[in-house]
This record gives structure tokens, C-alpha cells and sequence, in this order.
């Protein structure tokens, strides 16, 4: 375990500062029932065979610090993303994280849903409460984006333009699950949808940022891309950088908080590498995921929001 330390907030201070940016928008940051967030940091602890290396998480510590946290960096907007990992478990998920949003007004209000018969139902009745954001990760869960099951569930996301962040990509170990084929055969039923293609579908880089660049409504988010951590099993090509330009308005900062081995800015620095400008930077870290968001969040916490904890 490696222990946060104080100064961690400061350097992410001065850099969402120095670009004149209100604060950092995050939308990759989980928080989970405190039973299973358990569980999974213990499948890191292990590097466990779906994390496979040893994993040091920096950020541990009850939602309430880890919140704390995220305010004390000047996150102002940020993501809960519970994901279920079989059949039975997304509604307990979907109700702990309406209670977590209802009590931390900075969070987006998140769901998630599995290819189950119940899906349809429970991901239209989320929609229609207010949820924001859905999260799913086919290589935890071990199922395939265009099971038959998820087709109306689909369509449902279709319709309202309610964002998914997907994991998709193989990293950082792949199954028979990850990969960008499938995706590929949603969008193809469903181009409309609203994908915001989590890390950046590592380490199948090129094949994600096709579907980008041909999908009006797919995104990428950063979360640990163009770290050092990363970039020592899959490090994002450098001949595929210059066409981030093209896709400003499609990027997302992401992080992967708590669960990430390093300083919160480290993320930060790596995105200020690349030497894209500070109007790329600008978007990426606040305007791209406030046009995503802003909007819609105001709107649904102004009508019903979700239910007291």
C-alpha cells in the first residue's frame, strides 16, 4: 500500500489554475459499497489474474476521505462508476450509488447494468430517475457488449443519449470478452449511442480511435494513459498522437481514483507532455466533460434527483 501524502493536492492545484480552469472535471472515478470495494482492491492487493502485476493503490481510504480528497485537488465534478460483475448485483449497485450521489452533489450520478432479462427495465427506470452516466466492464464482467440480452437496453441508451463509459479495451489483461470487435457491432445497430470508451481502449489504441473518429457520439477518456505506469506494458503510439488534435472535442480526462499507484497529477503531466496546447488541455480537463454533463446534471437534479441516503 502506498500512503497519500499531503502535498499530493498542491501540484493538481496549480495546474488546473495555471490553464484558468475552474477546477478538473474526472469522469473516471469510481466509488463503490464499501463490501465490495473491498473485494476488488483485495484483487489488486493479490494482482489478481485480471490485473496481472503488482498494483499499489495510493488512494485507499473510506468515500468520505477519498471525497475529501477529490475536493482537496479541486475535482469539481467527477464520476461514481459502480460496474456490475454478474448477474443480480446491479440493482444493489444502482441503489448504493443514487444514496452516494444524493449526498455528494459534485458526483455525477452513475449506474451501471449487466446482460441480464431484468436490464431493460431497471436501466429505463434509472434513466427516467435522473442517472447520468452509465458504467459496464466486459473484461471484469466476462460478457460480450452485443449479447442478445442488451439489445433493448441499447436501444433504451440510444434513445436518451445517456452516456456509457465502456471498458473495453484487453488491458491490462485481456479475455475473450475484450477488444474492440464487439463495440464495433453495436454501434454499427446503434450509432447513435453516447460511448465514452474507457482508457482510451488500451492497448487497442488505434482500432478505438477509429470508432471516434467514424461515431459522431463515441469519446475517449485518459484514465492512466500516458502515464509511466502504463506506458511500461502498453504505451500509446506516438504516431497516433498528432489525430488526438482532430478529437479535442471527443477527449475526456480520466483517472481511475482511487485505484491508481501514483499522484493524482502524474495523470496531469502526461496529458501535458504530449505538447497539445492549453485549448486542448482546457477541453479535455473541464469544457468537454461539462458539454457531455453540465447540462444534463442540472436538469435532472433540478427535477426529481436522486433519492435521500
Amino acid at each position: 500500500m502506498v500512503e497519500p501524502v499531503e502535498t499530493d493536492a498542491a501540484p493538481v492545484r496549480a495546474f488546473w489554475q495555471d490553464l484558468g480552469l475552474p477546477g478538473l472535471f474526472d469522469v473516471h472515478v469510481h466509488f463503490l459499497p464499501p463490501n465490495i470495494q473491498e473485494k476488488v482492491w483485495a484483487q489488486f492487493d493479490q494482482a489478481g489474474p485480471k490485473i496481472g502485476r503488482d498494483w499499489p493503490i495510493r488512494y485507499r481510504g473510506s468515500h468520505e476521505e477519498r471525497v475529501e480528497q477529490l475536493r482537496s485537488f479541486g475535482v469539481r465534478r467527477f464520476s461514481a462508476l459502480p460496474y456490475a460483475h454478474r448477474p443480480g448485483v446491479a440493482t444493489f449497485l444502482n441503489d448504493w450509488a443514487a444514496g452516494f450521489a444524493a449526498a455528494v452533489p459534485e458526483s455525477l450520478w452513475s449506474a451501471t447494468f449487466y446482460p441480464e432479462p431484468e436490464a431493460p427495465s431497471y436501466v429505463a427506470a434509472a434513466i427516467e430517475a435522473g442517472v447520468e452516466v452509465f458504467k459496464v466492464h466486459v473484461q471484469v464482467g466476462e460478457f460480450h457488449l452485443d449479447d442478445p440480452e442488451l439489445d433493448k437496453v441499447w436501444g433504451v441508451l440510444e434513445d436518451a443519449g445517456t452516456p456509457i463509459v465502456a471498458h473495453a479495451g484487453s488491458g491490462p489483461v485481456g479475455n475473450e470478452f475484450t477488444g474492440p470487435g464487439a463495440l464495433a457491432r453495436v454501434l454499427d445497430r446503434f450509432p447513435r449511442l453516447a460511448v465514452v470508451v474507457a482508457h482510451m481502449g488500451a492497448p487497442e489504441y488505434a482500432e478505438f480511435l477509429d470508432l471516434a473518429e467514424r461515431h459522431e457520439r463515441v469519446r475517449l477518456d485518459t484514465t492512466m494513459i500516458f502515464t509511466d505506469f502504463f506506458d511500461q506494458e502498453a504505451p500509446y503510439p506516438s504516431e497516433l498522437v498528432a489525430r488526438l488534435v482532430d478529437l479535442q472535442p471527443k477527449v475526456l480526462l480520466g483517472s481511475d481514483f482511487p485505484t491508481i499507484p501514483y499522484p493524482y497529477a502524474h495523470q496531469l503531466e502526461g496529458l501535458q507532455r504530449l505538447g497539445l496546447g492549453e485549448h486542448w488541455l482546457r477541453d479535455v480537463c473541464w469544457n468537454n466533460g461539462e458539454r457531455l454533463f453540465g447540462a444534463a446534471r442540472d436538469e435532472s437534479r433540478s427535477s426529481s434527483g436522486p433519492p435521500a441516503p
